[in-house]
């Protein structure tokens, strides 16, 4: 399924390995050597075969064990080597996963690569939550957007753009500028009644995951979490997925 020489870039997914699609389980036990993010659930890297090399380049917001011309060196340096490459990243590849320039270094290099989706963190929070991402007449627009910046630099988004009423907002990586996104949102018109959830770990055993409104979010944000990776979910949606909730709770109580 991989060639000697050739590199794909896998998603992981958002940890579950009952999460990861087929194709990415077949590609991680045809590898000689997988490249894994810190985001990569420990029971997806439990699929690796044991004879498989697994190379550590974990990236996280605020610390980097490696820089990302690191990697792409490394990732080439195996496949000219003839390895079977596998650059396991968590989530989807495509969304906020660096994939750009791991694909250009080795296009550059004259390797063939490829890449493999994986399902994304707003999906999954989604689906823990047991709520539509878009509704008609509510949701007719989804936006996912990253709030990780450099060390140093202050978040810089098109609030404007961003604060549509009637559309999901996703905000990866949002929990430490939780204070910068409600203020920017709320300076751009969006009410502060506006209803929000905040997942960290999805779809792991220690999720954890919490609903409050815009206007609470900072202080949400540095209560409600630990120090694990954390998705905001931002939208009128969430308010029907609550009430949805409710009436199910109510039914299910005895008579």
């Amino acid at each position: 399924m991989i060639e000697p020489g050739e590199v794909w870039l896998v998603g992981a997914g958002p940890g579950d390995p009952d999460l990861l699609t087929r194709k990415a389980e077949k590609l991680i036990r045809a590898a000689s050597v997988v490249f894994y993010d810190a985001l990569v659930g420990p029971g997806v890297l439990d699929l690796v075969p044991a004879h498989v090399r697994l190379v550590s380049v974990g990236k996280r917001a605020g610390r980097h064990s490696k820089e990302q011309k690191t990697i792409d060196t490394l990732l080439v340096e195996a496949a000219q080597a003839g390895e079977r490459v596998v650059r396991l990243k968590g989530g989807d590849p495509s969304i906020f996963g660096r994939a750009t320039e791991e694909m250009t270094a080795c296009r550059d290099a004259g390797i063939r690569v490829q890449l493999c989706p994986g399902i994304t963190a707003a999906s999954a929070a989604s689906a823990s939550l047991g709520a539509s991402l878009t509704q008609r007449g509510l949701a007719r627009r989804l936006t996912f957007v990253t709030a990780h910046t450099r060390k140093g630099q202050l978040l810089d988004l098109d609030w404007k753009a961003l604060a549509d009423p009637e559309a999901t907002l996703a905000v990866y990586m949002g929990k430490r500028s939780a204070e910068a996104i409600a203020r920017g949102l709320m300076d751009a018109g969006i009410a502060g009644e506006m209803p929000v959830a905040l997942l960290e770990n999805v779809s792991l055993p220690e999720e954890r995951r919490f609903i409050t409104r815009l206007d609470l979010l900072p202080l949400a944000a540095k209560t409600s979490l630990g120090d694990g990776p954390a998705i905001l979910l931002i939208g009128e949606t969430l308010s029907v997925t609550a009430e949805l909730r409710q009436r199910t709770q109510a039914e299910q109580l005895p008579a």
